[in-house]
């Protein structure tokens, strides 16, 4: 009997990096769709950081944990190879959470389907979680206005590098936090930012004074760290900070401290987390919103590809460290 490859969760993580040994690399005959079904052949998964968040055993999450013993939770793009579904037809691409696993069964519930040609990088770089987050996150939450100014941190990241476009299309005034020279360029020379900060090399307080000179309007975050305390500091009155991630928080021993509270009293500043899915249901508006700067050129991306169902173990470090040069996505 044939088999597949999938990988199983099998251990949840401790402080540091993520170990090999979380993992459980398994074979399993191969499925086949049943009444109502159809069976996918994963070609492209995607890595994200909410990954690391899903395998904490946290009951108070927005999402449940991934169980012990189940396939790793990611979402990911394959085509129908057997289908017992009227709605969904043999060579059709889909895209949802379909988990590390070469194949999958599934009544079609949560997949949505991928248009003919387009580039299976790109739909998970631009129209899978991170665009999707960024547009949310953007207008949902920070309601930008032409000629604000927007700090957002993990800017070379997936959801970052997006909200910093979506938000110079708008005519906002960009600034994009990065962790190294060559990222800090890829934003504004590629993506049309308008300034940049190495928070690894960069005296913080002082670019941010330099760039933006009347103050910060708008605090997209996505990484947590010292940022947070410069960007607070440097708010205008009724600022809005939106809190989407904390990649720099997920596997510490000790969560770094907020910043102070008195900044934002002061300058009455809202601050708003929030997690993708409470949005599902709005995911055809998002896509909506999206599409006409993703179809202008408004939107740029760039993937770093994994080859290998494995490689995503390893993978999931990169994201930690900033390794990765753009969306992380394993081809499998």
């Amino acid at each position: 009997m044939s088999t597949f490859t999938a990988i199983n969760l099998v251990a949840r993580p401790a402080p540091g990096p993520i170990g090999a040994e979380l993992f459980e690399v398994v074979q399993k005959p191969m499925p086949s769709a049943g009444p109502g079904q159809i069976l996918v052949k994963q070609t492209h998964m995607s890595l994200d950081p909410a990954m690391v968040g899903w395998m904490s055993p946290d009951p108070e999450s927005y999402i449940p944990p991934v169980g012990l013993g189940e396939v790793m939770r990611s979402s990911g793009i394959g085509e129908v190879i057997a289908s017992n579904h009227p709605d969904f037809a043999v060579g059709e691409r889909v895209m949802g959470m379909t988990g590390w696993t070469e194949y999958l069964v599934s009544t079609g519930e949560g997949l949505r389907k991928v248009q003919a040609g387009l580039d299976p990088e790109m739909v998970l770089s631009v129209f899978a979680l991170p665009g999707l987050t960024a547009t949310q996150g953007l207008f949902g939450f920070g309601h930008p206005k032409a000629g604000e100014t927007i700090v957002v941190s993990g800017a070379a990241g997936s959801v970052g590098s997006i909200v910093g476009q979506l938000a110079k299309a708008e005519g906002l005034n960009v600034i994009g936090v990065a962790g190294s020279d060559e990222k800090c360029d890829w934003i504004v020379s590629d993506l049309g930012f308008d300034g940049a900060i190495n928070y690894k090399t960069d005296d913080i307080d002082t670019k941010l004074t330099e760039l933006a000179p009347k103050g910060v309007d708008i605090y997209f975050e996505n990484t947590g760290g010292p940022i947070q305390h410069h960007v607070i500091e440097h708010m205008n009155a009724h600022g809005r900070a939106v809190v989407c991630g904390m990649i720099s928080d997920y596997t510490a021993e000790t969560p770094s401290a907020g910043p102070n509270w008195i900044p934002i009293i002061k300058k009455r500043i809202t601050i708003q987390g929030f997690a993708m899915p409470d949005h599902f249901g709005q995911l055809p508006e998002l896509i909506d919103k999206l599409t006409p700067y993703v179809m202008q050129g408004k939107i740029k991306h760039r993937a770093h590809v994994l080859n290998g169902l494995e490689s995503a173990i390893e993978g999931l470090n990169m994201l930690l460290t900033g390794a990765n040069k753009g969306k992380l996505i394993v081809k499998l």
